[in-house]
């Protein structure tokens, strides 16, 4: 099994397996306080049922009422500023649900509104997280520096520190405001905080609902606006630099499968030399008249050399003569195109011109792979590559 599915299935089980620890810790402490909580609410139900001899019928309309009320007691949530808090809860994802468009028009447009907003702000948030990133980066380099230590590179585990004791600053720092403003405490100021940066929102806690904050305070209101959207900046520059590190090693273990495919494919058995390119259609044992076969095999060897370095300079000259003029070569390849085996057994051997090589047919079938962990094939010798190449 490849490593790429071996991790997918582990985090699948892992997931399902923190579902259901999630689950039954949730149950055991909300369970029971659920229970007694409804049995207060029933009794108080019946309770005023009796005193203002309300019928069911009556009771139901009457909390009807009430619940449509409840987003109107918090004041007027359709003017700018409360617009402007509702389309922040759309493009975050937070949706805390205190306000919803009610018309057709609102709720067609919200959903377009969020089509576009949401993916934008993802991307914006990613950006962000990334200039912090190196910015931080940046200053710890130069405090090192500065404080003559001998390892002024910074690590991955400082980065995280930094991140985390940003995240833990900016979700303290708004809980002590919002624990002043909100008239909450501390740890529910904190959970507020929490709840809200993280973008769940349930909703439960809820700022500038409270004595028409929204049209009287307009300093707590921009306060708020401000925390929200630099709190989502230092979250999501802690994301990109924990969480994104995973979500990349499936792309990393990819192209290393890929190299060791490449380089897989250009062994052979032992005391033999892989002949990559053919010298010409009719040297070859299988000749090539299709063009745009030709030019796919090109293609592909140029893949496969970019992991090797020729080591005779006779190799070279060869295969840069033979291939002169093709537009199939890379222009990034200035070093060793390709390697040709020149054994005398080999039926594409060519005994040296006047191409500069100063080796002797014998010797000319040496490579060696700059690649770690490729073996050096014993019957061969290996040479310097001539440094005018």
């Amino acid at each position: 099994m490849k490593r790429q599915n071996a991790r997918t299935l582990a985090l699948i089980i892992s997931i399902l397996t923190y579902l259901v620890v999630g689950a039954a810790v949730f149950e055991t402490l909300e369970s029971k306080q659920e229970k007694s909580h409804k049995r207060r609410l029933d009794a108080r139900k019946y309770e005023l049922m009796r005193k203002y001899n309300l019928t069911k019928e009556n009771f139901e309309e009457l909390e009807h009422v009430v619940l449509q009320l409840k987003p109107h007691k918090a004041g007027v949530q359709w003017k700018f500023a409360g617009s402007f808090y509702f389309a922040i809860t759309v493009i975050t994802t937070i949706g805390y649900g205190h306000a919803a468009p009610s018309t057709d028009s609102g709720k067609v447009f919200c959903m377009f509104y969020a089509l576009l907003g949401i993916p934008l702000t993802l991307v914006m948030f990613q950006s962000l997280g990334e200039r912090i990133n190196t910015f931080v980066r940046y200053l710890l380099h130069q405090a090192k520096k500065c404080l003559g230590m001998r390892q002024t590179e910074v690590s991955m585990a400082n980065m995280v520190t930094v991140g985390f004791f940003s995240c833990m600053s900016t979700l303290c720092v708004g809980a002590v405001a919002f624990s002043h403003c909100e008239g909450w405490s501390f740890l529910h100021a904190f959970y507020y905080c929490f709840i809200t940066l993280t973008t769940i929102g349930f909703g439960d806690y809820v700022a500038l609902q409270r004595d028409d904050a929204l049209q009287n305070d307009p300093r707590y209101v921009a306060f708020c606006f401000v925390y929200i959207l630099m709190g989502l900046t230092v979250i999501g520059a802690f994301l990109n630099l924990v969480v994104l590190r995973f979500l990349t090693m499936n792309t990393e273990d990819e192209r290393r499968d890929a190299k060791q495919k490449a380089l897989l494919s250009v062994s052979k058995p032992r005391g033999e030399v892989a002949c990559l390119i053919p010298l010409s259609a009719s040297t070859s044992s299988t000749p090539m008249t299709d063009d745009a076969t030709k030019a796919k095999d090109l293609k592909g060897v140029y893949t496969e050399v970019l992991h090797f370095q020729t080591i005779c300079s006779c190799l070279w000259y060869r295969s840069k003569e033979k291939l002169q003029g093709s537009t199939m070569i890379p222009q990034e390849l200035t070093f060793s195109d390709a390697y040709l085996p020149q054994d005398s057994n080999c039926p594409h051997y060519m005994e040296p011109a006047s191409t500069g090589c100063v080796c002797s047919p014998r010797q000319c079938a040496s490579i060696s792979s700059i690649t770690t962990g490729l073996h050096i094939l014993s019957p061969f010798r290996v040479f310097k590559r001539r440094s005018s190449v």
